[in-house]
This record gives C-alpha cells, sequence and structure tokens, in this order.
C-alpha cells in the first residue's frame, strides 16, 4: 500500500500513515486511528491534509518529526519537483 503524509492545522504534526489509493482521511481522529496513536489534546475532529510529498526528496530526519517539509522558496515549485535535500 502507499505511503502518505498528513498535517493537522491544529497542531501542525505530520503523521505517515499507509492507505489504498481511492482513501483519503479527513480528520484527526481518522488520522490517529489508521496510525495506531492517541489523538492528545487535539479535537478528534480537526481536519488533516494529505502532503503532496510525492516525487520530492525528503530527508529521513524529517519523516514523523511533527513538522512539515518547507520548500525553501516558501511557494509550489513548477512540477512539484522542489530539490529539497
Amino acid at each position: 500500500m502507499p505511503t502518505y503524509d498528513y498535517r493537522c492545522d491544529s497542531n501542525g504534526r505530520v503523521i505517515e500513515v499507509n492507505h489504498r489509493m481511492s482513501e483519503s482521511l479527513a480528520t484527526w481522529g481518522d488520522l490517529c486511528a489508521r496510525a495506531g496513536i492517541e489523538t492528545g489534546d487535539t479535537p478528534a475532529d480537526a481536519p488533516v491534509h494529505r502532503l503532496a510529498t510525492g516525487g520530492n526528496v525528503i530527508s529521513s530526519a524529517s519523516l514523523g518529526s511533527g513538522n512539515a517539509p518547507a520548500c525553501p522558496t516558501g511557494s509550489c515549485c513548477a512540477g512539484g519537483m522542489c530539490g529539497l535535500n
């Protein structure tokens, strides 16, 4: 199954989960259930957004760190290829 990164705007955390391409998670509660973690202080109905990380180079240090990888330009790069190292 493919791996996807989701970011919660309420708490700023990024969580990596596996699911079918046809699925999409919409809330922090759904994401936590899929990842097998507790919701903590964040409301279960807080919205989450899937990050467009496919094709980008993301260092293993940023995965699961709770921080979203950032594009150095601060905007989306042409073709989705930032060249992050």
